[in-house]
């Protein structure tokens, strides 16, 4: 069974989005959902520094622009086939397009009104993010609570990334849980998923309330509890309750392996859903979209894989 994934902010990186502009129409997509978002995307995918495309209010939309020229490309050696879609935090956006949930121009526009409100909360209060590395989750994540920190991802592996005010993360930097050998400060600019991002909630609910929202045509795994959702307006409900909620990456992969998966197939741009699946899911073969040079290898996976 193939599962397809598509990752969430930070897996961006300068000029990953330029050999995606050889593909027929690609670049023209791009200049025409930039023109509707009053954003660059060309610019920030192909010529952005790090530093800009670190910016919320660019790299959601980017991201999520990205993995739906990488989507479209695939759509033609998948189709309908997958056994199941899903997305890591904004990757959940690029997913509900992929199973028929939202069309293309729609998506875009939520991510953007997303980013930007998510961008304007990260304001409010300086807060931020840091990786652990090494450790128990039994024991990491009542040590995480103690601090007043919130364990934003749960990504499975033993990953997990709490999030919080800067206090609390210079607190878990001196006071490391048992068994985490590092502490690693993530370039984002807020504390996502956690209490600090519900003032972008109202915002993306009035935004959800306009959408055109339909029924998911293959199974959509969902952030939220690993819990497979059958209804467009329950996915669009998940998509705004999210941004101010944990994201838990191990309960889609506990899914993925109750529904059989034996191949996994990331958008662009690929490799940290992949990375995480190499330790979690022993025996799954990977595939990250990084150029499309790697759709050679998405054929072969899909011959193999799919139902």
């Amino acid at each position: 069974m193939l599962v397809l994934v598509a990752p969430g902010q930070g897996a961006q990186s300068p000029g990953f989005l330029t050999p995606w502009l050889d593909l027929p129409g690609a670049e023209d997509r791009l200049r025409s959902w930039s023109a509707a978002l009053d954003l660059d995307l060309v610019h920030y995918g192909t010529k952005a520094d790090a530093d800009e495309i670190r910016d919320t209010a660019v790299a959601q939309p980017l991201l999520v622009a990205a993995g739906l020229l990488s989507a479209g490309a695939l759509r033609d050696i998948v189709g309908d086939r997958a056994g199941a879609v899903a997305g890591h935090s904004v990757g959940e956006i690029t997913a509900a397009v992929y199973a028929g949930v939202l069309g293309e121009e729609a998506a875009l526009g939520f991510v953007r009104t997303r980013g930007l409100a998510m961008a304007e909360a990260a304001g409010i209060t300086p807060t931020g993010m840091a990786a652990l590395l090494g450790g128990d989750p039994e024991v990491t994540l009542p040590h995480l609570e103690k601090l007043g920190l919130t364990p934003a991802n749960v990504n499975g592996a033993g990953q997990i990334v709490a999030a919080g005010t800067l206090e609390q993360l210079a607190a878990l930097e001196a006071d490391k849980p048992a068994g985490v050998r590092r502490v690693v400060a993530l370039k984002v600019a807020g504390a996502f998923h956690t209490e600090h991002m519900a003032p972008a909630v109202a915002r993306l609910a009035e935004a959800a309330g306009k959408l055109d929202v339909s029924d998911p045509v293959l199974p959509y795994v969902s952030n939220k509890d690993g819990q497979t959702v059958s209804t467009g307006a329950e996915v669009v409900a998940r998509l705004v309750g999210q941004v101010a909620n944990p994201v838990r990456w191990d309960l889609c992969m506990e899914t993925f392996t109750e529904r059989g998966v034996t191949a996994m197939v990331e958008l662009c741009p690929g490799g940290t859903l992949t990375g995480i699946a190499k330790r979690a899911l022993p025996g799954v073969r990977t595939l990250a979209l990084k150029t499309p040079a790697d759709l050679d290898a998405a054929r072969e996976i899909v011959a193999e894989h799919a139902a």
